[in-house]
């Protein structure tokens, strides 16, 4: 059904484009009357009713029934079938992958989070991960005809459009997005792991109504998402949001980029496993030293994090200085960028007020009053879930805004 459709898009259908630019209304605004949507979409009342009597016996489109209205006619509402299709996001971490499954609505109907998985740039690092995919796969509630689109979020430079990745799993001439494609033997894209992340918030988590967002991605690396009038703003190439790679210190830590002195050596949590870990050597006290000195079973950033939430002082102590480095840092992006909102998420957005007090503080002493006042610095409301929501709701927005 879509696949017959979306050829329809490509060949530049009249009718498909509109069906197309309904179901992204929806997509975004999740339901509305006839005459709302015909005046959103500047098309005639007839017009866009004989559209959506059209997309119902399709079954993209489901009546809700009258809309409740004081006085006169009641309405009817219309949205999205959310039994039409599914889409799986993929959203891989350094030590686990997370799974999602959404409904055409946007609803989630199955979710796997933390399923084991040791990250390996390798050829046999992207056969497991295919592997658990089509394990979720296997074991979804869904009839698997039905699975229109898988988006897998990918860490470093990634052009969505292309389908290319140039950090991971790049082994081949052709494009990563392909290369999945033909292992899964389902529609693939790809993106970068902090623009689904940011994109997750703005669909469902603590935007409402912004339209100018930076999304900040603490995480084993830094990076950032922007939103611009409401657009997800990507660069020429899809290499937007490299903030960890700004050059800011001269140090002598080469970053995993290969350079040195990037932003990312000294704010971001590899920076943080790595500072903790030389001053417990040098002597200093936490919670995590014994866990520290164990060899075989290294220490991971989730532990960390959890021993910030303990109040280890040394922990707490790092957390705040990497938080007055990102604050100094961030202070320019709101100069540039004059944003409604700020959002601090990744990994180490979840110690909370120990990382974003230090960032507010060093936002007001280094960034222009007249500019930052207009901007609110919150945290992630989805917290690590925002790059699995992310990621489903990318396979499914790029299956049409993807389409010209």
């Amino acid at each position: 059904m879509y696949q017959q459709f979306l050829k329809e898009i490509e060949m530049g259908s009249k009718n498909a484009l509109i069906k197309k630019r309904i179901i992204t209304y929806y997509i975004y605004n999740g339901s509305s009357t006839i005459p709302d949507l015909s005046k959103e979409l500047d098309l005639s009342v007839p017009t866009v009713t004989k559209f959506i009597g059209e997309m119902c016996e399709e079954g993209y489109i489901n009546d809700y029934g009258k809309l409740e209205t004081s006085g006169g006619r009641h309405p009817n509402l219309y949205g999205l079938n959310p039994k039409s299709g599914y889409f799986i996001g993929v959203d891989i971490k350094k030590f686990s992958v997370n799974v999602g499954l959404i409904n055409f609505k946007g609803e989630m109907v199955d979710l796997k989070m933390d399923i084991p998985y040791n990250f390996e740039n390798s050829v046999e690092g992207m056969n497991e991960l295919c592997n658990l995919i089509l394990k979720f796969i296997a074991g979804s509630p869904v009839d698997n005809e039905k699975i229109l689109n898988i988006n897998v979020n990918v860490s470093g430079r990634v052009n969505p459009e292309s389908g290319y990745s140039f950090s991971q799993f790049n082994f081949e001439e052709r494009p990563l997005a392909d290369v999945l494609s033909e292992k899964l033997k389902f529609p693939v894209t790809i993106d970068n792991d902090t623009r689904a992340m940011t994109y997750g918030e703005y669909m469902q988590g603590c935007v409402k109504g912004e339209k100018d967002i930076i999304f900040i991605n603490v995480s084993w690396g830094l990076g950032i998402g922007i939103i611009i009038d409401g657009k997800i703003y990507k660069g020429k190439s899809g290499f937007s949001g490299e903030f960890g790679h700004v050059s800011t210190y001269d140090n002598e830590i080469i970053c995993h980029c290969g350079k040195k002195g990037c932003l990312e050596t000294e704010a971001s949590g590899s920076a943080l496993y790595r500072i903790l870990l030389e001053r417990v050597h040098n002597g200093e006290n936490s919670i995590l030293s014994n866990r520290i000195a164990e060899k075989d079973h290294p220490l991971t950033l989730d532990e960390v994090i959890t021993a910030v939430n303990k109040e280890d002082l040394l922990c707490i102590e790092i957390v705040e200085e990497i938080g007055q480095k990102l604050g100094k840092q961030i202070a320019g992006l709101i100069n540039i960028f004059n944003p409604e909102l700020v959002i601090i998420g990744g990994t180490l957005s979840l110690t909370g007020d120990y990382i974003t007090q230090p960032i507010k503080t060093a936002i007001r002493k280094y960034s222009l009053n007249l500019v930052n006042k207009d901007s609110v610095i919150t945290t992630s409301k989805l917290k690590d879930k925002a790059g699995i929501i992310g990621a489903c709701m990318l396979a499914r927005s790029r299956m049409f805004e993807g389409t010209n």
